[in-house]
């Protein structure tokens, strides 16, 4: 990748401090109406997830890390089939509208998208995405906090309406003194972000009409002609969605590529975007109309594809990138598309920004250790509201947040530890993630390992489980009967391998939940313990055995329960518990002059 120009990162710097440092200073005040939203909604997967979801919040409440007077709701999915966030986004206007009333046609809302079960990053699965802990803050912003805090001034220029978003992805922008990010306009109003091609098959895409110029300022407000979900690379030449990139905007778009030319290649992808009161009114009458919702509906690629003058019906039974097909989803575009068409769709081009998702192991170890550009422009720290007396890593890519490290402790580059305990001599290799943890003197953790604690009650009884994987494992992939088990590899390793330096048959192991959709999200591998430490303990030593240094069956007599278990028996309660100890232990120890966002340089 090319040099960022410095201009750029300066930019993006300067106005995220000022954002973070205003939203710091509503969180514990009560905020004056016009100041900022009127409701918040969070979507949870079910009822489990919103109670979690529930008492995290009031827990940010009685912190003073939220707002107050604002109205925050959970609305959990209704039971049964997938509805996917396009459902969750007509599922909670129904919720709102039957809360409200008319009054709903006066409120500001967002609409934070944070249902599933996070497979890709199960750090964040019994918790929720919005929850996850950045290393920012006195008291560690989560990506809620963050969120509010980069939409901070959206509610004062936008008229009563919606704004959706997801709950693990990250826009930084600048615009030019005096300009502001207005949503005034009937229909849809989407952000717009220059990517590459490359990035585009994985995002939406904006085409526009060949006439209108763009790239000559830092915000642009455009009318899209039509907006394509994933395309491939020949869909965007044949639509008329590459642009090239000016060569008197040498400023802009600074996470291309352009490799030192003058005129490169680019496309405009999607992040957020608002609808209007009349529009949310039409989808109610959809919602009506198909409920009970028994499909996934996708709140970009289903709604936004029915809109603009270019809207074509091609994407009905294009099923690509759907997760399950469903017979009346089919039926369910026809009628979005006939409601929608016609309806505006405006995209306002953020040509100084940047879009990261963070909803990977991966991802989330790049963008919070390595990614140099983006600890610059939001003040990451690789260490936030910790005591950390650890042997410093060779370079600064490590974090360490809310947790408490002991001297003579070791973290190596690329790892994040988060709401966990190291004692004494403790280290933690390359690439890991530990989470929720207390490991005792003198364990060592291997390179490219996950590492997370969860609190479970079964049958009354308070126990404990850690579940470890590959920083690079597929959670997802699944096989469709035992005898297919090899094809699923743990820690790069065949399953079949596994077994045998486990010292048990492959036949043995044992999945939960659906038998003929098999992985290891359901693989009964995770020891149950009495205490936390002994659990961390016995899975670090499932992986020596992995790695040769032991032999023999692992664990006799105890039972085994996967990931996806764990989570049906979750205790959010003591989960934070554990996390307030820990924040009390910081808080006393802690030099009082280093708390507040602003006492810190960026």
């Amino acid at each position: 990748m090319a040099d960022v120009p410095p201009f750029c990162v300066a930019r993006l710097q300067k106005v995220t401090r000022q954002r973070l440092d205003k939203f710091n200073d509503l969180r514990g005040q009560r905020v004056k109406p016009g100041e900022f939203w009127d409701v918040i909604v969070i979507t949870a997967a079910d009822d489990r997830q919103k109670e979690a979801y529930e008492l995290q919040i009031a827990e940010k409440i009685q912190r003073k890390e939220l707002p107050l007077g604002v109205k925050y709701h959970v609305f959990a999915d209704p039971p049964g089939y997938k509805i996917g966030n396009g459902g969750s986004t007509l599922w909670s206007l129904h919720h709102l509208k039957e809360t409200y009333h008319d009054q709903m046609n006066e409120h500001k809302v967002l609409l934070i998208h944070a249902g599933g079960y996070s497979q890709r990053l199960p750090s964040a699965s019994a918790m929720g995405k919005i929850f996850t802990a950045l290393p920012l803050g006195s008291t560690v912003y989560q990506m809620l906090d963050l969120k509010l805090a980069l939409y901070v001034d959206f509610p004062f220029h936008m008229k009563p309406g919606f704004l959706v978003t997801c709950a693990d992805d990250i826009e930084l922008y600048s615009i030019s003194e005096g300009e502001s990010l207005i949503f005034d306009r009937p229909g849809f109003t989407a952000l717009a972000h220059p990517s590459s091609l490359l990035v585009g098959t994985t995002h939406g895409v904006f085409v526009f009409d060949e006439s209108q110029e763009t790239g000559c300022k830092e915000l642009e407000y455009r009318k899209a002609r039509c907006f394509l979900h994933k395309p491939a690379i020949e869909k965007m030449y044949s639509s008329g969605a590459v642009c090239t990139k000016r060569s008197n905007a040498s400023g802009l778009f600074q996470d291309l590529d352009f490799s030192g030319s003058k005129i490169s290649e680019f496309v405009y992808t999607d992040s957020t975007y608002y609808f209007d009161h009349g529009t949310a009114t039409q989808l109610l009458v959809l919602f009506k109309e198909i409920s009970p919702l028994d499909c996934e509906i996708d709140a970009y690629g289903d709604f936004l594809q029915a809109l603009g003058p270019g809207a074509t019906p091609d994407y009905f039974t294009y099923m690509k990138n759907v997760t399950k097909e469903a017979a009346k989803l089919v039926d369910v575009r026809k009628k979005l598309f006939v409601l929608l068409k016609g309806t505006p769709l405006t995209v306002i081009l953020l040509n100084n920004s940047k879009f990261c998702h963070i909803g990977t192991t991966q991802e989330y170890l790049y963008h919070l250790t390595r990614d140099q550009k983006l600890r610059a422009e939001l003040g990451f720290l690789s260490e936030a509201f910790s005591i950390c007396a650890a042997q410093p890593p060779s370079s600064s890519a490590a974090c360490i947040i809310h947790s408490l490290v002991a001297p003579s402790c070791r973290v190596a580059p690329g790892s994040v530890i988060e709401y966990s305990w190291c004692e004494a001599g403790v280290a933690i290799n390359e690439n890991c993630i530990i989470s929720g943890c207390w490991l005792t003197s003198g364990l060592q953790v291997p390179p490219n390992t996950f590492m997370h604690s969860l609190c479970v009650r079964i049958n009354g009884d308070l126990q404990f489980v850690t579940v470890v994987f590959g920083s690079g494992d597929d959670l997802k992939k699944s096989v469709g009967s035992p005898l297919e088990t090899e094809n699923l590899k743990f820690f790069g390793t065949s399953l079949k391998r596994c077994a045998e330096l486990w010292g048990i048959s492959v036949s043995s192991l044992d999945f939960s939940g659906d038998q003929s959709d098999l992985s290891l999200w359901n693989l009964r591998i995770f020891p149950l313990c009495s205490d936390l430490i002994s659990s961390v303990t016995l899975s670090l030593k499932m992986l020596e055995h992995l790695s040769g240094k032991s032999s023999g069956h692992f664990v006799k007599g105890v039972q085994m329960v996967s990931m996806q278990e764990a989570l049906s028996y979750k205790d959010i309660t003591e989960m934070l518990k554990f996390r307030q100890h820990l924040y009390q232990e910081i808080d006393s120890n802690k030099p009082k002059e280093t708390v507040g966002l602003k006492t810190k340089e960026f």
